[in-house]
């Protein structure tokens, strides 16, 4: 190992890299449910909460058909608490329980009491949050339907049915609107076992009792999507730094073996058994890959207990790690991996006699690659050129583990660079950046922003402002909407619905599925939204804001990120709150326009209006990007090193070809154009078979992600690889390699021609 420190710190480096990726995407992809699936089944979570309309059925028949259920909890009186003043909730989601236990969504309460009279209130926090300045406290209050509630506890219900809990008289009193259920199933691990589950429970009941329902599995897709996100191109990345390092260690023990011919013969003549040669060199490759790995799994875990705690905090998951089992495969795993790729060269080195070692010489037999090396001096290259293209004929076994090396770094970059175009463009379109040109804000709606202080907002009417900015010079279209927070009936989720009138079909939203709203009681969502509810574009669901109910049918599914947003439009707006005024316009004009003049324009009409900040692109992208980047450079960097290791070990065993070469007037520049031409050729061959194994990754990868991510990627979003870009990745193959040439090429042209023949 003294010998080949450059050999002993490639192998141990390129094994900790190996090793870490493959632990962190094990880890991340083992644990990713674990702490919801735990926390779930301690506190018995619902499998399936649904909300019904208490003017529609009875508690006695929503009793009776719950017998198919395994477990049930309720009836329970359901509420929303519109809070008054200026609080830090809009609303709360209120239920009368009289106790937190019971067969189903038993209840942590966690600090304070259960309320027993009038006049309490428990509120749902994770033990988690820190409930720091300006948040409700113990013994606080809250106030509600002109009446003042005592917090007297805090209690977690891991299920997420409700905001806070009353007694049973108390929410009487309140005036519920509907009833709440919760329901364990005997089957229930997938969503068509919750859907027949649903269907037994809700079977007999009366046509539209149902208002909405909450599948658990939805909530366990919400908190594994984040780091099921990043296990996908992990997973590649880990595997090809693996298989990097597999490739790297059989070409330095081959090379080793071959190089250390007289080496062996000598310890063989001193007593050496041949197994105990064998254990040579295995050991010489086994000690830098057990240091390399055991590194590896403490930088994984590091990176693997960072990402998971982080996603599941708001289960009472902290500290949650890779499971045991991870740490126990990597370091048996990997190590044994390694050892067998170095098994083969040195079982060679094994059989050899101690007469044969000996009386080998370290360059390679005659007649290997000469008929090559002929045909190539009869072209009219230059001679540099044609030597250094029948280099690699010399020995094709370590010439094809080195072609490997570089065609797997070719695969990453190649990789790498159409998933940054994929989730560039994704993104792009998903926050629909650039999609307008102008966006103006009118103020708040309602009175909201006068009483915090905020803008007065616009001076004229909705209507007028709308024909303000369509006379505008040069605007082609103008969208306008309002927001409006609501809630999803029969969940805790609260919602940002956004009411479009005008040319929205303008503003770069791209549709997915079905059509956009054209009628009253019609909402287009993103695909996040209906993974993380179990909804399909047909489905209905039930949303309410200041005292009313609306429901809408889901008639289409557009490009945006966020699992938290409806679209809709002004015609649905006026069933929930028709005196609602938009207070955003967007709006776009003709090439060339100049925007300063157009709000000029507009404000000398409305100087209310104000420009607003444009749509921008989230951060995450970024993130991953900045990853790949990352691991793009350290397999590139590991594939280079390979080519390094390659180019050390045939200069060595040259050494008496280049000292004559020198001998009769080859200058160092054509040495090390010779030695880097050899190289080069197989980095243009890498990169022509690197390229389509990275473009099979990117198809397989970049699916998986948008799964891990709940979104979805449009076919064309994956024919990113124009003809162009494919003869820069060849070149990026041809750059590995001569990268990794270039020094050891140079230090070999340095010899001078008196210490070759002092080494022989």
């Amino acid at each position: 190992m003294r010998r080949r420190r450059v050999q002993t710190v490639v192998i141990g480096v390129v094994v900790l890299l190996s090793t870490s990726m493959i632990v962190v995407a094990l880890g991340l992809l083992a644990a990713s449910s674990g702490p919801f699936d735990r926390a779930y089944a301690k506190q018995s979570g619902a499998q399936l909460i649904a909300s019904y309309d208490r003017t529609k059925v009875s508690d006695a028949q929503l009793t009776a058909a719950a017998k198919s259920a395994a477990a049930v909890a309720g009836p329970f009186a359901q509420t929303t608490l519109e809070l008054d003043g200026s609080q830090m909730m809009d609303s709360l989601v209120t239920v009368g329980r009289a106790d937190p236990g019971g067969a189903v969504d038993r209840l942590n309460v966690w600090q304070g009491r259960w309320a027993t009279k009038p006049g309490e209130i428990v509120l749902n926090r994770n033990p988690t949050e820190t409930g720091g300045r300006g948040a409700l406290q113990l013994n606080g209050t809250v106030t509600a339907a002109g009446q003042t509630f005592t917090i007297v506890g805090f209690a977690y219900s891991v299920s997420q049915s409700a905001d806070a809990w009353v007694t049973p008289e108390q929410l009487s009193a309140l005036h519920p609107t509907s009833t709440q259920m919760l329901y364990r199933f005997t089957n229930a691990a997938t969503n068509a076992e919750v859907t027949a589950g649903q269907q037994a429970v809700t079977a007999g009941l009366p046509a539209n009792a149902l208002i909405g329902t909450q599948s658990y599995l939805a909530l366990r897709a919400l908190v594994a999507g984040q780091p099921n996100t990043f296990v996908p191109f992990l997973m590649v990345f880990g595997w090809l730094g693996l298989a990097v390092a597999v490739l790297i260690v059989a070409n330095v023990v081959s090379g080793a073996v071959v190089a250390g011919f007289k080496h062996i013969g000598v310890l063989k003549a001193l007593g050496f058994t041949p197994t105990q040669v064998l254990t040579v060199y295995l050991g010489m490759v086994s000690i830098p890959a057990v240091i390399g790995c055991a590194a590896g799994v403490v930088v994984g875990n590091v990176l693997a207990t960072s990402l998971l705690t982080k996603a599941f905090e708001n289960y009472g998951a902290g500290g949650t790690s890779a499971p045991i089992w991870v740490d126990v495969a990597a370091l048996l795993g990997v190590p044994a991996l390694v050892a067998l790729s170095a098994l083969l060269p040195a079982l060679r080195a094994r059989s050899l006699s101690a007469a044969q070692a000996i009386s080998a010489g370290s360059a390679p037999r005659a007649g290997r690659g000469l008929r090559v090396q002929r045909w190539l001096s009869g072209t009219r290259m230059p001679r540099p050129v044609s030597l250094g293209l029948g280099l690699p004929f010399a020995r094709p076994g370590r010439t094809a583990l080195t072609l490997a090396a570089v065609v797997l770094g070719v695969t990453s970059v190649t990789l790498a660079v159409g998933l940054g175009k994929s989730l560039m463009t994704y993104q792009t379109a998903a926050s629909r950046v650039d999609a307008v040109d102008l966006t103006i804000f009118a103020g708040p709606n309602g009175s909201e922003g006068m009483q915090r202080g905020g803008p007065q907002g616009a001076k004229l009417t909705d209507a007028e402002d709308e024909a303000v900015l369509r006379a505008a010079p040069g605007v082609t279209s103008v969208a306008a909407s309002a927001g409006l927070t609501m809630r999803l009936a029969g969940t805790q989720t609260d919602l940002r619905v956004s009411f479009y009138r005008g040319d929205y079909q303008q503003l770069g939203y791209r549709l997915l599925a079905g059509r956009w709203f054209d009628g009253p009681g019609e909402v287009v969502v993103s695909e996040r939204f209906l993974r993380q509810r179990g909804l399909a574009v047909g489905d209905t669901i039930s949303l309410q804001s200041q005292g009313k109910t609306v429901r809408a049918q889901i008639v289409g599914k557009a490009m945006y990120n966020s699992g938290d947003e409806v679209l809709s439009n002004w015609a649905t707006l006026a069933q929930v709150s028709p005196g609602l005024r938009a207070n955003i316009y967007e709006v776009n004009v003709k090439d060339g326009t100049d925007l300063d003049a157009v709000m000029q324009a507009v404000q000398a009409k409305d100087p209310g209006l104000e420009e607003a900040e444009g749509q921008e692109a989230g951060t995450f992208v970024a993130v991953v990007l900045a990853t790949v980047v990352l691991l793009t450079l350290m397999l590139g960097t590991v594939a280079a090193l390979g080519v390094f290791n390659t180019v050390v070990l045939n200069t060595r065993e040259r050494r008496r070809d280049l000292g004559m070469l020198k001998s009769i007037g080859m200058t160092p520049a054509q040495v090390t154009l010779m030695v880097v031409t050899s190289m080069t050729v197989l980095g243009a061959l890498g990169g022509l078979l690197g390229i389509p194994l990275g473009m099979i990754a990117h198809r397989v990868v970049v699916p998986a992600m948008a799964n891990g991510a709940q979104v979805e990627i449009p076919d064309f979003m994956l024919d990113v690889y124009p003809a162009a870009l494919l003869a820069l990745l060849v070149l990026a193959g041809m750059l590995i390699a001569a990268a990794g040439a270039f020094f050891p090429a140079r230090t070999a042209a340095r010899t001078t021609i008196a210490r070759v023949l002092h080494n022989e």
